[in-house]
């Protein structure tokens, strides 16, 4: 098989970088994992440091226009960080001003400095003047008792609420309040797993309906031929994440993926896209998916007629007619995602890329394939 030039998305670029940077996975390991050159990633890796915020832009030299929305988005960007601050920091405006600067203090990795005091209307020299300061007996006393407090609730497999946890502190000999117990979990994030949500319901409208050309014949013989696609959602303390990919039937491959917090046309685009990315610029391919409002979208049903690629739709109510993209996403829940507690999108983000791109497609055996990985299936076709 021709092998056609890769290309990526900044989506797959900055999680990648994330493995080497954030994860402690050695740039050597991270590049065999995923299939590229060592070269490459460590050239990935300076280009985000460089410019964390505008890393991976794209080609070309920037308009006046391009401009304007590259300083939109940096603005957009601290809007961002404030307000995630101001979620985080919960109701610790109506705190004494010590509770503020100990919050500071402990998210300065995550947040600047100026833009925290900013939130949170302090001033920058009196938190350093506090850094500074003689930590009070409260404050021992409270890292103390917050140990106690995470015990109990690790212990407790992540499931207790405060008042079973002041249960657990009581028992182990410290005297304290239920309040203190709150805010003690409050400041770690620690919260109970959540009751099973509701599933989002998709409202979009429908403006186009494909026949079903795939028929349920879940075989190809070559890559590119036959891709199925779908989408599910993943539910994380800060509310849920949507998981759109693209397999290859040839190989059972994920060959392109997206997430996002929103549950839009955009998606699924995106994941089309990385695909095509990925894989070339098909000559003769059928992508199939249920009748979703992001599939039927004006703007995905352009993009198949853009690519050459012919639609093909499940039967309403029929999810045997998408069962191998079915199939994925449960081994996806049932081997990673449904054992975890996710305090953020980031977390689970970060955790469904590994499995997609570290495990799935490189590692895992396919029963399908005779128990060998979708990689190992498409190299040894190729040799």
């Amino acid at each position: 098989m021709e092998r056609v030039r890769r290309t990526f998305s900044r989506e797959f670029k900055l999680e990648a970088v994330k493995l080497v940077t954030e994860r402690g996975v050695t740039v050597a390991q991270a590049a065999k994992d995923l299939d590229l050159h060592e070269n490459v990633l460590r050239k990935w890796v300076r280009e985000q440091r460089a410019a964390p915020q505008d890393a991976f832009p794209g080609q070309g030299k920037q308009t006046a226009q391009d401009q304007e929305i590259a300083q939109l988005r940096k603005e957009v960007a601290k809007l961002k960080m404030e307000r995630d601050i101001l979620k985080k920091a919960g109701g610790l405006l109506r705190e004494g001003v010590d509770m503020r600067f100990g919050f500071m203090a402990k998210h300065r990795g995550a947040w600047p400095v100026n833009v925290m005091c900013e939130a949170l209307g302090v001033s920058r020299g009196g938190f350093y003047a506090w850094l500074s300061r003689p930590r009070s007996r409260r404050s021992l006393d409270d890292e103390v008792l917050g140990k106690h407090v995470q015990q109990s609730f690790v212990r407790s497999d992540r499931t207790y609420g405060a008042r079973r946890v002041w249960r657990d502190v009581l028992e182990q000999g410290q005297a304290c309040g239920l309040h203190r117990i709150e805010r003690l979990m409050r400041e770690q994030a620690l919260r109970a797993r959540p009751r099973r949500r509701g599933l989002p319901k998709d409202k979009g409208e429908r403006s186009a309906v494909a026949e079903n050309v795939l028929n349920r014949q879940f075989q190809a013989d070559a890559p590119n031929q036959k891709w199925v696609a779908d989408f599910t959602y993943i539910w994380t303390a800060e509310g849920w994440l949507y998981v759109a990919a693209v397999l290859d039937l040839y190989s059972r491959r994920i060959v392109g993926w997206s997430m996002q917090d929103g549950m839009t046309s955009q998606l699924v685009v995106d994941a089309l896209m990385m695909a095509v990315w990925r894989r070339g610029k098909p000559v003769a391919l059928l992508h199939h998916s249920d009748q979703g409002s992001q599939y039927t979208s004006v703007q995905f049903q352009q993009l198949l007629r853009e690519q050459g690629i012919t639609c093909s739709m499940s039967r309403a109510g029929e999810v045997w007619d998408n069962s191998a993209m079915e199939s994925f996403f449960s081994s996806m829940k049932t081997e990673r995602t449904a054992r975890k507690v996710y305090r953020s999108r980031e977390q689970a983000r970060a955790d469904v890329f590994d499995y997609i791109e570290r495990f799935y497609n490189p590692t895992r055996r396919h029963s399908t394939l005779g128990y060998i990985s979708p990689v190992q299936f498409e190299q040894a076709r190729e040799a």
